[in-house]
């Protein structure tokens, strides 16, 4: 059986050029040589995996997501707090910690794409930023397969402060 990985994901600008800005200045990702589509495309590094970004018409899907992980997760909740990109309505809160104590923030790229920011350890947080995070189990029965769900396959190394 052939095993898969994920090479890259691709989503919808609105405005090629804000979108480009918005993952080169919030997430660090790089642009790199791209293809030429006959209309405006753009693909980035981001780690060691793609995103492509191309400029076509029609609104982003509502609820399809990607997530991405970063390692300075609080300096991203600022930026897109300060931005007013965090989104509380699709997923019922902008900012989750998961049983297994994991965190995900709910944010709107330019181009209305919904993107899942992860971090691994919600403890690791300053205070001022948990005041906002909501407990799902708090909100949502969790059983015990649930509280073992992780985003994480490898757990990543936090530093605590």
């Amino acid at each position: 059986m052939t095993q898969a990985h994920i090479n890259h994901v691709s989503v919808g600008a609105k405005d090629l050029r804000d979108s480009v800005q918005f993952y080169t200045q919030i997430f660090g990702a790089k642009m790199i040589d791209t293809p030429n589509f006959g209309f405006p495309v753009q693909w980035l590094r981001v780690g060691d995996l793609q995103l492509h970004l191309f400029e076509r018409p029609g609104a982003a899907p509502s609820y399809h997501h990607f997530a991405l992980a970063v390692d300075d997760f609080e300096a991203v909740f600022r930026a897109t707090r300060a931005r007013g990109l965090h989104d509380a309505e699709t997923m019922g809160s902008h900012f989750n910690e998961l049983p297994s104590g994991q965190v995900q923030l709910y944010i709107r790229d330019p181009g209305g794409n919904l993107v899942e920011v992860n971090w691994p350890d919600a403890r690791s947080l300053s205070a001022e930023i948990r005041l906002e995070m909501v407990r799902l189990e708090d909100r949502e029965p969790q059983n015990e397969s649930n509280r073992r769900a992780v985003l994480y396959l490898t757990a990543p190394q936090v530093e605590r402060p």
